[in-house]
């Protein structure tokens, strides 16, 4: 057997692996997963969300409930952002930190009652944000389960999702607020989770499913169907990635990683300083006072151009000053854009860079993030 054929074996599968491939899906190796990158085209399924609706199989992202009497405890311990102010049925944007400040992953943290805890984590980084969180919760009366192979979750994003979804459920949708979440009967299925979160920028919904394949294939096909109307289409990581730059929104081992601190990244907001210890703090306490060394800012290509992920960032004398973190055309804005660490001194808005496009160096210019944002209702 060939060292890809062997490769190509111990890729992981979601329940709806069989679904993405019967749909003429093109799959991709994702962190070790067997994935959809895209099935009609990623600029048609990116517009489909920003105008009506998709919905993606996320079921590869890691769940670990945290639970017991101190569980409010060790997450306030091991997360960067208040918990204690969640109320039951309230999830916050977050992240997991390593003693330097730097990023174990970042998480959304949801508070299931008054000890249960769920945190939602990347799919790249599942094995290691387990480990990392069962080993830093130890001392508090609580314990960490991985309940990532419990569930298909669907993400059902875009202006339309309230449409689709209110068709399968007996949920009051218009009563969850954004990143709130609820119980209801999806799809015939009692008690199932439903978060008003997502990757995409959009207004949308993410549901917690059986991950058994029967049932994981029926509540697909249930979606497409009941999104027909509404100009549904089944999206890949594709357009789920070019959706979430436009939101300037972080992506592990691009904006965020264990070699890049909160204030670079530029998620200094959802850090609260001011609560009790958690690990990273004193870090970040330290690399606050002592100012930023570079700055996560949004570009806008100029010239005719593509700056890419990893694409070299110059000074307009041609001095190299820093690298493109994500970057690709914005197929709702119709612009090419990335998002790039630079020095402070080149971050302010209007500031013209270089990028080396296949060893030319193209005009860029900084831009206001995020690059889109959704007009809410």
């Amino acid at each position: 057997m060939s060292p890809t054929a062997e490769a190509n074996v111990a890729l992981r599968k979601t329940a709806l692996n069989a679904v993405h491939r019967q749909m003429g899906a093109k799959m991709v190796d994702f962190g070790g997963w067997d994935m959809p990158v895209e099935y009609s085209g990623l600029i048609a399924e990116h517009m489909a969300v920003r105008t009506g609706a998709g919905v993606f199989d996320v079921s590869h992202m890691g769940d670990i409930l945290i639970r017991g009497p101190q569980a409010l405890d060790a997450v306030q311990h091991i997360s960067m952002n208040d918990a204690s102010k969640l109320q039951r049925g309230q999830a916050h944007y977050s992240a997991l930190l390593y003693p330097e400040g730097t990023f174990v992953d970042d998480v959304i943290v949801h508070k299931l009652g008054e000890n249960d805890y769920l945190l939602v984590i990347n799919a790249g980084t599942r094995e290691k944000d387990v480990s990392w969180v069962q080993k830093n919760v130890r001392g508090f009366r609580c314990h960490a389960q991985d309940l990532s192979d419990y569930y298909t979750q669907l993400a059902i994003q875009g202006p339309r999702s309230v449409d689709v979804l209110r068709k399968l459920t007996n949920a009051d949708l218009s009563s969850i607020k954004n990143y709130w979440f609820t119980y209801g009967t999806v799809c015939g299925l009692p008690n199932t989770m439903i978060a008003r979160t997502g990757y995409t920028g959009e207004d949308g919904f993410e549901i917690y499913i059986p991950s058994d394949e029967a049932t994981s294939t029926r509540v697909w096909n249930e979606v497409l169907e009941a999104g027909k109307e509404f100009g549904i289409l089944p999206c890949g990581l594709g357009a789920r990635n070019t959706l979430r730059l436009e939101a300037k929104m972080a992506l592990y081992g691009h904006e965020i990683s264990d070699t890049i601190n909160v204030w670079e990244a530029d998620l200094g907001r959802f850090c609260k300083m001011e609560k009790p210890e958690f690990i990273g703090r004193d870090a970040l306490e330290r690399t606050r006072a002592e100012g930023l060394k570079r700055s996560l800012v949004g570009l806008e290509m100029i010239e005719r151009g593509i700056g890419r992920d990893g694409y070299k960032v110059f000074s307009e004398s041609g001095k190299e000053i820093g690298y493109i973190t994500s970057g690709s055309p914005a197929p709702f804005l119709k612009k090419n854009i990335a998002l790039a660490y630079v020095p402070p001194r080149y971050s302010p808005i209007g500031s013209v860079v270089l990028v080396e496009v296949r060893a030319q160096k193209i005009k860029a210019q900084v831009v206001p993030t995020p690059f889109y944002k959704r007009q809410k209702k």
